[in-house]
C-alpha cells in the first residue's frame, strides 16, 4: 500500500501523540479538518489506524503482512472455487489415469451414483498402482483412493487464508469444496487448489 506524504506524516503523528482528536491532527498538519478526512478514511479502512468515538485516533500497530492477510481473508473459497474433476466408484484406475491426463488436473474426486463425496485419488494414488504392475483395466478406483472420514474438505464460506493452510498442512495439492447435506453426506461444489491460490495471489498484487 502505497501511502502519500500527507498520510505518512498523519501516521507518525498518531504514533507519537495517539489517541489524538482529528482536530488536533488538522492543527499540526496546518490544513482543515474536512481536507484531512479523506486521508483519515483511508489510514483507518486500511486498518492502519483505529477511531474511537470521544478518544479519538490511535495507531493499530499493524505490519504490512497483517494488513495483505486481513485483505485477502475477505476472499471465501466460494468466489474462487475452480470447477472439480470427478469420477465415480466404479471407474478403472486407467480410465482415471486418462481423465487425470485429460482433465489436467492433480486431483479427481470420487464420487457415488447421488453425487456425494466418496473420496479423493491424487496423481501419488495413481502412480504407485501403476508402477506395481496390476491390470488397471480391472482395479476399480474404489480399491485405491482415500476414503471417508480420512478426507480434509472447506465449505464456500471457509476464508482463502485457512483454505491455504489446509493445504500447507495437510500436504495436499487440492480440496474438494462441499456443501453439508447432512451427515457424512457431502455434495462437492468445487474445489480449492495451489494453482488457484497462485493465481489469485498473482492477481491481488498486479
Amino acid at each position: 500500500m502505497n501511502l502519500s506524504h500527507r498520510q505518512k506524516k498523519i501516521l507518525e503523528i498518531v504514533k507519537k501523540s495517539g489517541p489524538i482528536s482529528g482536530e488536533e491532527i488538522a492543527s499540526r498538519l496546518s490544513v482543515s479538518r474536512a481536507a484531512l478526512r479523506p486521508c483519515l478514511a483511508v489510514l483507518t479502512m486500511s486498518g492502519l489506524l483505529e477511531a474511537r468515538p470521544r478518544v479519538g485516533y490511535t495507531y493499530a500497530g499493524k505490519e504490512a503482512r497483517n494488513l495483505f492477510a486481513d485483505y485477502l481473508k475477505r476472499f471465501t473459497v466460494g468466489e474462487v472455487k475452480a470447477v472439480p474433476a470427478v469420477i465415480r466408484e466404479e471407474t478403472s484406475v486407467y480410465d482415471a489415469i486418462v481423465s487425470l491426463f485429460v482433465e489436467d488436473v492433480g486431483t479427481l474426486f470420487v464420487i457415488d451414483e447421488e453425487g456425494y463425496l466418496q473420496g479423493i485419488l491424487s496423481r501419488k494414488d495413481l502412480l504407485k498402482t501403476a508402477i506395481g504392475g496390476s491390470d488397471l483395466l480391472r482395479i476399480p478406483v474404489a480399491v485405491i483412493m482415500t476414503r471417508m472420514p480420512h478426507l480434509v474438505t472447506v465449505e464456500p464460506d471457509l476464508d482463502i487464508v485457512a483454505a491455504a493452510k489446509k493445504i500447507a498442512d495437510h500436504q495436499v495439492d487440492a480440496l474438494p469444496v462441499v456443501r453439508v447435506v447432512e451427515e457424512n453426506k457431502l455434495k462437492v461444489i468445487g474445489k480449492i487448489t495451489k494453482t488457484t491460490l497462485a493465481r489469485l495471489l498473482a492477481e491481488v498484487c498486479s
